[in-house]
C-alpha cells in the first residue's frame, strides 16, 4: 500500500486501549514496527485491545528509555504534536521513510526530542485528539499522499472486511 518504510514510536503511552488501536492502524497501513517508551505500557499490557492481531506481524518493541536510539539512519523523525511553529498536517509532504513519533496522551514531547526532529507536524483540529485516532489520521495522510499505486476497488474490499459485511452497492 505505502512506499518508503514507516515506523511508529509512542512516548510512555498510558492506555493499553490506544496501543492496541495503534497495532490495529499500523497493520491496516503497514507500518513496519512499533515502538514505545515508558513503563505504563507494560504493566497494563495483559488488557491489550488489538483486535485484529496486528502484533503477531509487526513488532511492538519496547525502546527503553531513548526512542531516537531506535531510528535507522536513513529515517526522518516525524513529530506528531500540538506545538507552536509546527507544519499543519494538510501542508506536510510526508519523507520516503518516516519515524512518526507520538507524544503520551496526558503530556507532550519534550523539547530535546521535538529539537532532534527532522519535522514536526500538527493536525489542525480544535482540541487535541485521542492518541490511537492521531495514529490513524497521520498513516492516512501518508496513504493518500503517496505516489505509490494502491491496491483499491473490490479486490480490496473483499481482503478487507470481516467476515460478518458482505454488503454491495446496487448499480443502476
Amino acid at each position: 500500500m505505502q512506499q518508503g518504510k514507516a515506523f511508529i514510536g509512542l512516548t510512555d503511552p498510558k492506555s493499553p486501549t490506544n496501543v492496541g488501536a495503534v497495532m490495529r492502524a499500523a497493520g491496516c497501513y503497514q507500518v513496519d514496527a512499533v515502538f514505545y517508551t515508558g513503563g505504563r505500557y507494560d504493566k497494563a499490557v495483559k488488557f491489550n485491545t488489538d483486535t485484529k492481531k496486528a502484533a503477531h506481524r509487526i513488532p511492538l518493541r519496547s525502546a527503553g528509555d531513548d526512542i531516537t536510539a531506535v531510528i535507522p539512519d536513513d529515517v526522518k523523525l516525524v513529530c506528531v504534536e500540538l506545538a507552536e511553529g509546527a507544519t499543519s498536517l494538510p501542508n506536510f509532504k510526508h519523507p520516503q521513510n518516516a519515524f512518526y513519533l507520538f507524544g503520551p496522551e496526558d503530556s507532550s514531547l519534550s523539547q530535546a526530542v521535538i529539537d532532534k526532529a527532522d519535522a514536526v507536524v500538527y493536525i489542525p483540529t480544535v482540541g487535541c485528539m485521542n492518541l490511537a485516532a492521531t495514529v490513524n489520521v497521520v498513516l492516512y495522510d501518508r496513504l493518500a499522499k503517496s505516489a505509490h499505486r494502491h491496491m483499491m476497488g473490490d479486490e480490496l474490499i473483499r481482503k478487507s472486511r470481516d467476515t460478518n459485511n458482505s454488503v454491495r452497492v446496487k448499480t443502476a
